[in-house]
């Protein structure tokens, strides 16, 4: 007979859910659910699992239903096992051993059987796996006390209030990203629903919106922060950061709490592992900058001890006496109840009721504690016994951030970055006593990582088993190894179409500088490489990107709308213009797509002066071309005149439309907004603005931009339909199109485009195809289109700056007698002129800018 969930002990916080009533629990971007509803929901879920008590597996994801699912097995009594929701590997490999009675997943309760096959302990409330073992039999179990008692302690030492909101940086099943959930929610807190990443500009837009208050990471995390220029971000409501998961560099805890105090937010630093549960020790913040080595006191309810090791570890430098270190020990009411190896195992009771946690640590004259090894993480190598957590720190000094492993006869250097070998064999020798024979060096395009962002020892140390050189005498350069294939050759195809041989896995197209002129050859050429297009490609990593490979359906392939959209316009004002059929509009919608880009791609989470740099650098690649052929074709005849060179006909050219002064009106008006743009976000203030309000503020500018386009305010007359002041409003709304992620938002642009596109230009046709055009754009991010169709689109897309530029010089030889030559006549000469270009490009400025980026690496 199987106990029920009635004589079984539940976790009090989620029975006490419904007290904290209409309070925001779960914020996701299109919805907000009250503790009242998420108490409702869990009950109904609970309903479902049923009275006989059953073990329920959750496929975990920062997402509504599997945290309803989650809170339903803990208050009803039945134990849950959870584990990654985006691993089928991991997912089978728990399925087929533990045999769950229930799995839910993507929102679906499979039910197995009525009556679990299992003897489950009456205790036993949830199983994780540890961080190390994600994907193996061994669990951690852990009771109903062990849950709440780990959430009461992190929400007193964290000072949670119910009106904190904390994003789901991390990964649910992760014991750290678990505690968040469960502290928060025991606190009657709010939790931001997420699974993007720090780098994605759409995780601060949301961010902002859900006034968030808190962001958890581990030290992998901090670095991602590092690259997008957290230090510069405004985010007033943020009131504290936490970091687990791995020791961080103590100069970067001492940054982080310097900008704390500078911006009036904390940072905790915490210690913990999943057998007790998630929380252990914490470091106050007021001691972050004077005790950064130091993981601090033990959490309220917890004590910490030090067992004496067998052997003291060979150490230089360590003056501690001997009765200062020693293993960690914790003890408190959240360390588990024992492992689980198989299902018999979850039968058992507490089988543990201290936590020899590994870790080699000492206690300070101050009383706080520090983790100064692991016992674990020793080799031995001709003899001699290296801890290499702490080789780890001695290559930090030296400036190499290194990930170490060993066997025997050699220790294993694994670095992303471009040092020599030798320098690091030097570092080897004057530090450690190894000779250079010892240390072997692996030069990965991208360190392997686990789901919870510490680095995968047991697939550096395969991938340097595989890089392992040919025994016999070996040129010190075959020392070296480029690690995953598919991760090096997606780093070369970004290093040879955004000249940027600096590249490396950790970079993306924006933080490469691409632009709205790059990114057609780039999202084509990624789309071949991938089988698919991601949505958030542009902000992705390589390395990430090169684990999203995926089969496409035979014969179709991805297009992004932007891309379609531009290839379409330019076919429609070539054929307009060559008398082979009339589509006006053309010209309009381009400005349009460029509003978007200028969106997507510029205003990313650099920092504000990358934002300017990159924003002028696409200006000078738009203005220099055009003002080169103008200023060539005017040469050569007496079409047009240095002020049409100069682009400056919109300022003091002839005020109302004449041809051929008024050809280029497209490019002065992107070239001048853009100028505008740039000026703009270069004001401190308004960045900090856009920042926080991405999408209000390119709204605002829309409703700027009508006041001119209904002649609220008039700058000059003239020509009405091509001046830039009068038709910015649709660059606002390409760019307010670009920063929407709700549905709400969407809806909003639509009514404004529906509402304020008609009587423009007086000409039905145009107007609605200007409209269908924009709308595709607010609401379809891909469209998947014929193979056949897709790689002439990139093209013209690509060229169709330079398409623009050169068919004022093409069609009109044509027009009258062969309209069709005429239109494939100029938009295959813009194709050629957009590849001499790019091939001229490439043999002067390129070792210029791969200078500039280099150094403006090392300043950084």
């Amino acid at each position: 007979m199987h106990p029920s969930p009635a004589e079984t002990a539940s976790v009090a916080f989620v029975a006490r859910l419904a007290a904290f009533g209409d309070r925001p629990a779960l914020v996701t971007p299109d919805a907000v659910v009250s503790y009242t509803s998420l108490a409702a929901r869990v009950e109904a879920f609970a309903a479902r699992l049923g009275d006989a008590r059953r073990l329920v597996l959750v496929a975990g994801a920062n997402e509504v239903e599997p945290i309803v699912a989650y809170l339903a097995a803990l208050s009803s009594g039945h134990p849950v096992i959870l584990v990654p929701g985006d691993s089928e590997t991991n997912l089978a490999a728990v399925e087929e051993a533990y045999d769950p009675d229930v799995v839910v997943r993507d929102g679906q309760m499979d039910e197995r059987r009525e009556l679990t096959a299992h003897h489950l302990h009456p205790g036993l409330a949830l199983l994780l796996s540890t961080s190390g073992s994600t994907g193996s039999p061994k669990l951690v179990r852990l009771s109903a006390q062990n849950v709440q008692s780990n959430a009461e302690s992190i929400a007193s030492y964290l000072s949670i209030r119910p009106s904190d909101v904390a994003a789901t940086t991390l990964p649910m099943h992760y014991c750290y990203g678990l505690s968040v959930i469960n502290s928060h929610l025991l606190a009657g807190a709010s939790l931001m629903l997420t699974s993007l990443s720090v780098v994605d500009p759409c995780f601060w837009e949301q961010f902002r919106a859900a006034g968030g208050t808190t962001l958890a990471g581990v030290p992998y995390t901090f670095d991602l922060l590092d690259r997008v220029g957290f230090a510069d971000m405004d985010l007033p409501s943020l009131r504290y950061l936490t970091q687990a998961g791995g020791q961080m560099a103590p100069a970067q805890i001492e940054r982080y709490a310097a900008l704390g105090r500078r911006k009036d937010f904390e940072l905790f630093v915490m210690y913990g592992q999943t057998e007790a549960t998630a929380r252990m020790g914490y470091l106050p913040p007021d001691l972050a900058s004077s005790c950064p080595t130091a993981i601090g006191l033990p959490i309220p309810g917890g004590s910490f001890s030090l067992a004496p090791l067998p052997e003291m570890p060979l150490e230089r430098s360590r003056p501690e006496a001997p009765a200062d270190v020693g293993e960690l020990v914790y003890t408190g009411d959240n360390v588990m109840l024992g492992y689980a190896d198989s299902p018999t195992d979850l039968a058992l009771g507490r089988v543990v009721t201290s936590l020899r946690t590994g870790d080699v640590a000492r206690r300070r004259p101050d009383g706080l504690y520090e983790i100064i090894g692991r016992r674990n993480r020793f080799a031995k190598i001709f003899g001699m016994r290296i801890d290499l957590d702490q080789v780890e720190r001695v290559f930090g000094v030296a400036g190499v951030t290194a990930y170490c492993t060993g066997g025997d006869s050699e220790l294993i250097v694994a670095v992303e970055s471009d040092h020599h070998a030798s320098d690091i064999e030097t570092v080897a020798k004057r530090q450690l006593g190894l000779p250079a024979g010892a240390v072997r060096v692996c030069f990965l395009a991208e360190v392997p990582r686990l789901a919870t962002g510490k680095p995968d020892y047991r697939s550096i140390t395969a991938l340097a088993d595989a890089m392992r050189p040919p025994a016999g005498p070996t040129p010190a350069s075959s020392l070296t190894g480029v690690g995953d294939t598919d991760r090096v050759s997606l780093r070369q195809l970004y290093a040879e179409l955004l000249d940027r041989p600096d590249a490396t896995c950790a970079d993306s197209f924006v933080t490469l500088d691409g632009d709205s002129l790059s990114y057609v050859e780039m999202s084509i050429r990624l789309e071949e490489v991938l089988g698919h297009l991601p949505a958030d490609w542009h902000v992705t990593p390589i390395g990430s990107l090169a684990s999203s490979t995926r089969r496409r359906p035979r014969g179709f392939r991805s297009l992004e709308t932007n891309v379609l959209l531009r290839a379409v316009a330019i076919i429609v004002i070539v054929a307009t213009h060559g008398n082979l059929f009339t589509i006006t509009g053309g010209a309009h919608l381009l400005l349009a797509v460029a509003g978007f880009n200028f969106g997507r791609f510029h205003l990313s989470s650099a920092p504000r002066r990358e934002r300017v740099r990159h924003a002028a650098t696409s200006v000078l690649r738009i203005a220099v071309p055009s003002m080169a052929w103008i200023g060539l074709v005017a040469l050569l005849g007496s079409t047009y005149t240095l002020t049409n060179a100069l682009l400056l006909n919109g300022v003091i050219g002839p005020p109302g439309w004449t041809e051929p002064a008024w050809h280029y009106w497209f490019i002065e008006a992107i070239v001048y907004t853009m100028l505008a743009m740039t000026a703009l976000i270069a004001v401190p203030w308004v960045d900090r603005l856009e920042r926080r309000w991405s999408f209000w503020l390119p709204l605002a500018m829309v409703g700027l931009g009508l006041l001119t386009r209904y002649e609220l305010i008039s700058l000059r007359g003239g020509d009405v339909i091509h001046r830039a002041h009068i038709i910015f409003w649709l660059f606002a709304l390409g760019w307010a199109a670009a920063k929407a992620t709700s549905t709400w938002q969407r809806v909003a642009l639509s009514v404004l485009t529906i509402a304020t596109v008609p009587g423009f230009f007086d000409d039905s046709p145009r107007e609605l195809f200007v409209i269908v055009a924009l709308l595709l754009l607010v609401w379809v991010r891909s469209i998947r289109v014929p193979s056949y169709v897709a790689g002439p689109a990139g093209v013209l897309a690509s060229a169709s700056l330079y398409i623009y530029l050169s068919h004022w010089q093409i069609y009109p030889h044509l027009e009258d007698r062969y309209p069709v030559l005429a239109v494939a006549a100029s938009l295959a000469g813009g194709v050629i002129l957009w590849q001499v270009v790019t091939r001229a490009r490439g043999w002067f400025p390129a070792s210029l800018g791969r200078t500039r980026h280099l150094t403006s690496d090392r300043a950084r």
